[in-house]
């Protein structure tokens, strides 16, 4: 083993494996070189990063959440409750909930998919879309106010049309009740 002692602190050994060990002093950080290629970094927050020859990145946070980074733009970080996130080059992003739920994030919406088949997505003009696992479609504007509801898929549609006229009727009710007082 060579070890070499530098002015300013740093430490540099060479193992007889051929690993490299550098200690930077003033930032109390390691860095250790493989043979194959591999270098890892411990730094003194108990951070860890590993390049791979490969050109793959993976970083151990201090709360053990791991990040990867891959040579073609996509990351994933595994956090220590066991949810995924996955960001591609593209900017999309997945996210896989521990409990079983997805999110999808593109540049347009935002989509939650539910272990039951529920799917709810949100668009960047602020309409909310719903689908349920028995068919039903609810779809509600920027405001929140449901523009339609087709209950399920086997409702007539003269029920559909009901509710529809029930929903407007409230509201518009609402909306007299409020001018009245003002």
């Amino acid at each position: 083993m060579v070890k070499v002692t530098f002015f300013n602190g740093d430490t540099k050994q060479i193992t007889a494996d051929q690993r490299v060990i550098y200690y930077y002093a003033d930032a109390q950080t390691i860095h250790i070189t493989y043979p194959d290629g591999m270098e890892v970094l411990h730094f003194p927050n108990n951070q860890t990063e590993k390049h791979f020859p490969d050109g793959r990145k993976e970083i151990t946070f201090p709360d053990q959440t791991v990040k990867s980074l891959f040579p073609d733009g996509r990351e994933e970080s595994v956090l220590t409750d066991g949810t995924i996130i996955q960001v591609n080059p593209d900017g999309t992003k997945e996210i896989h909930f521990n409990t079983g739920q997805k999110e999808i994030h593109t540049a347009d919406y935002k989509r939650r998919e539910y272990p039951d088949g529920t799917v709810k997505t949100v668009y960047n003009d602020g309409r909310q879309e719903t689908r349920y696992p028995n068919g039903q479609l609810r779809i509600k504007d920027k405001d929140g106010n449901i523009t339609l509801d087709n209950m399920n898929a086997s409702t007539p549609l003269c029920c559909i049309a009901f509710v529809t006229q029930l929903h407007f009727f409230a509201r518009y009710r609402c909306q007299l009740l409020i001018g009245a007082v003002v």
